[in-house]
């Protein structure tokens, strides 16, 4: 049984950071691309950032600069570092995992999905 799940989330102050990670298991995730979406009370969701296989970053221009995203393949796992948090930031944030990386940016048919996490920046 494939399992995404996210930890890391939490009630902090604006202009603090915060580390979220993802644990995948259940199945090997050599050459999948993990992404990180965001979804606030009342919006659609929306897509973060996405690490493909080799390394290779991608940000919404809302992150860039602010937020981090990387890999540990031998634990298999993703995280998402966010500085400089905002209370724009706020929402319930998710991992996915997909063999495509424009399935992941598009948030398109992606095969798997973690359960989420919530972050609230406070003003």
């Amino acid at each position: 049984q494939v399992q995404l799940v996210e930890s890391g989330g939490g009630l902090v102050q604006a202009g603090g950071s915060l580390r979220l990670s993802c644990a995948a298991s259940g199945r090997t995730f050599t050459g999948y691309t993990m992404g990180w979406f965001r979804q606030a009370p009342g919006k659609e969701r929306e897509f973060v950032s996405r690490i493909l296989w080799s390394g290779s970053t991608y940000y919404a221009d809302f992150a860039k600069g602010r937020f981090t995203i990387s890999r540990d393949k031998a634990k298999n796992t993703v995280y998402l570092q966010m500085n400089s948090l905002k209370p724009e930031d706020t929402a319930v944030y998710y991992c996915a995992a997909d063999p495509s990386s424009s399935r992941i940016v598009t948030m398109r048919d992606i095969e798997y999905w973690g359960q989420g996490t919530q972050v609230t920046v406070s003003s």
